[in-house]
């Protein structure tokens, strides 16, 4: 079983209005949104609502949050396609979860790592698990996201290696662990030998950005649930801020 190991990280950081056309356009007119769905979602169509507009990334609401259980691990599982191949060239991230470092009450965290699965239709959680990932990203800890000078924009994490990340038709985040819990205890079963409550993982706003291909994706005859639950789903990096996003 693969766990949610710590990576380290190098950045640079931009000015919140740079525009870094390196890392490619908006790629959110290319995503098929009635086709996005979401596992341990609390809300329905919340990993949808979170796929904003740029204008939109510094609202609050709506946020996507893992579904409220203090046994299970606050996993979230965002599967998106896209209506055409699409070659990606970094994701963002945003959490409003933890910025306020003094705050002892708080119901939810920021998510800790991503591990990213391309072109894959037949992912749960319970494969996720076990299944080595197309990429994993340590995110960076809220009281660096929101530290004064950089506030305002976003951070845009590189996909590498970038071969990987030509010809995408979808895209599974795999977000398995948050700031609350212990590093590397995220998609395990690490955590079952502590008594500590899991806090729920919140995110607010998701953006990915590269080119299109043009080539249209073929259609897939397949049945999803409008809200997946986690207990019907077990089977027995560099970063940069930049202006554009989804």
């Amino acid at each position: 079983m693969t766990n949610c190991d710590g990576h380290s990280h190098d950045h640079e950081h931009a000015e919140p209005d740079d525009t870094n056309a390196a890392l490619g356009a908006s790629l959110r007119p290319s995503v098929d949104f009635p086709g996005v769905r979401c596992l341990n979602e609390s809300r329905p169509n919340a990993g949808r609502d979170i796929l904003k507009y740029y204008e939109d990334r510094m609202s609050e609401n709506p946020s996507l949050t893992s579904q409220e259980d203090i046994d299970e691990d606050p996993e979230l599982l965002l599967i998106v396609p896209f209506t055409e191949a699409v070659s990606m060239k970094s994701l963002s991230v945003l959490s409003f979860s933890g910025r306020d470092e003094d705050d002892d009450n708080a119901t939810t965290a920021a998510p800790r790592t991503v591990r990213i699965y391309v072109n894959r239709s037949d992912l749960d959680f319970e494969t996720v698990r076990d299944l080595e990932p197309t990429a994993t990203i340590t995110l960076v800890p809220p009281s660096h996201q929101w530290m004064e000078e950089f506030v305002g924009g976003t951070i845009d994490y590189p996909l590498r290696p970038s071969g990987r990340f030509q010809n995408v038709s979808e895209i599974a985040l795999y977000f398995c662990d948050n700031y609350a819990m212990p590093p590397g205890s995220g998609g395990s079963n690490d955590m079952d030998d502590t008594d500590e409550d899991r806090v729920s993982t919140e995110i607010t706003y998701v953006g990915f950005k590269g080119k299109g291909t043009n080539v249209k994706r073929k259609p897939v005859e397949a049945i999803y649930e409008t809200r997946g639950m986690k207990k019907d789903h077990k089977m027995p990096g560099s970063e940069y801020y930049g202006r554009e996003g989804v």
